[in-house]
């Protein structure tokens, strides 16, 4: 089964068309979509009392992916606390959602100077031993891991330490984008993140903010042509998984919540969830 969603719910404003769908952002945005991506936690891990919010305006089939902060997947190279501990706040925050079901998988998105060598492949394997009763959704940024030297290596080591291979749409260049790579490593679940194809934003300029470049780097929306394109790639994924998480995150200009829904015609999809609410849709 294919679930398609979009990465948070704060921002996706098509959703939120009254002010109570407004003051009742998540429990509206389960009105649409089957499943969402928690990306908040990747720059902070959340309290518990917010996972308990949120499961609490959720229904029992929901589903979440959510991220690890960004000292655990080592963005900052030099994390104010040791990373036993950060492990152990992550495990104990997510709980929540994790006793009730509702935690698909753990997403574990790398910087994009972590290549392939030693120390990272050990570095993945100590994420495995902390994280060992949870999916956990591995998404690479850097492009020796899929190279022709490495890809079928990367692939058998993802499937060896039951990991998830992340296939990402994103733009491609040298310096930080992974191709397309449509290959089940987990047989339970797999996870689609599709990020567009804007290849001059994705590439932080000099000088630029960092609130600059969120702007830009995901502003993209896909075409009619290359959402069938992607329909049918899911489908053959859908085939070597039990169930398959697509999430759109190109929502700079407000194109995942769309995408998202004209790909879920696509597929024909239909889901079990939360009662309607009034809408556009």
């Amino acid at each position: 089964m294919i679930y398609v969603g979009v990465t948070g719910w704060g921002d996706h404003d098509l959703l939120y068309t009254n002010p109570e769908e407004r003051k009742h952002k998540l429990s509206t945005y389960a009105g649409h979509f089957p499943t969402v991506e928690i990306d908040s936690s990747f720059y902070a891990i959340q309290p518990v009392k917010n996972y308990e919010k949120w499961n609490q305006e959720t229904p029992e089939t929901f589903q979440f992916v959510v991220k690890v902060s960004r000292e655990m997947s080592g963005h900052d190279r030099d994390p104010k606390l040791p990373l036993a501990e950060l492990f152990e706040r992550y495990r104990t925050s997510v709980e929540p959602l994790k006793q009730a079901g509702k935690l698909r998988a753990v997403l574990v998105q790398l910087p994009p100077w972590f290549d392939v060598s030693k120390p990272h492949l050990d570095y993945l394997r100590t994420i495995r031993d902390e994280l060992k009763d949870y999916d956990i959704a591995i998404e690479f940024r850097n492009p020796t891991w899929f190279s022709e030297a490495f890809r079928e290596r990367t692939l058998a080591f993802l499937t060896e330490l039951r990991f998830i291979n992340t296939i990402c749409d994103e733009p491609q260049t040298k310096e930080s984008s992974i191709p397309f790579v449509p290959v089940v490593t987990n047989p339970e679940v797999a996870v689609v993140r599709l990020h567009g194809r804007n290849t001059a934003g994705w590439l932080r300029k000099p000088g630029m903010t960092s609130q600059e470049w969120r702007h830009v780097r995901c502003l993209y929306r896909y075409s009619e042509d290359e959402l069938q394109e992607l329909a049918a790639a899911l489908k053959q994924v859908d085939a070597a998984a039990k169930s398959v998480y697509v999430y759109f995150n190109n929502n700079s200009a407000g194109d995942a919540v769309p995408n998202a829904k004209r790909l879920i015609e696509i597929l024909g999809a239909e889901y079990e969830l939360a009662p309607s609410q009034i809408s556009l849709f």
